[in-house]
């Protein structure tokens, strides 16, 4: 299994569009992939599960991927929250 936190930095927290893009992006993946906010597990994609979380700015999420691409996996999300300016 591998493990990242994040500490959200967007003024907006994880709003539509960037929930939409982290679904979108742990989807190309075939490993499970959690995303876990103040106690509560959610599949990272689910639009809705993510979206239901309520992560604004300044939280801590943990993201958890566990099967054949789980490395790959967190890269990938790792990079998306990069470049939409989610996380440092």
């Amino acid at each position: 299994m591998q493990k990242e936190t994040f500490n959200i930095t967007a003024e907006t927290g994880i709003h539509a569009r960037p929930a939409t893009l982290l679904v979108q992006t742990a989807s190309k993946f075939e490993s499970e992939i959690n995303l876990e906010y103040k106690g509560k597990s959610v599949n990272l994609k689910s639009i809705m599960g993510v979206m239901s979380l309520g992560v604004g700015k300044g939280a801590d999420v943990e993201i958890t991927a566990e099967g054949s691409d789980e490395e790959e996996a967190i890269a990938a999300i790792k990079e998306t929250m990069s470049n939409e300016g989610l996380s440092e």
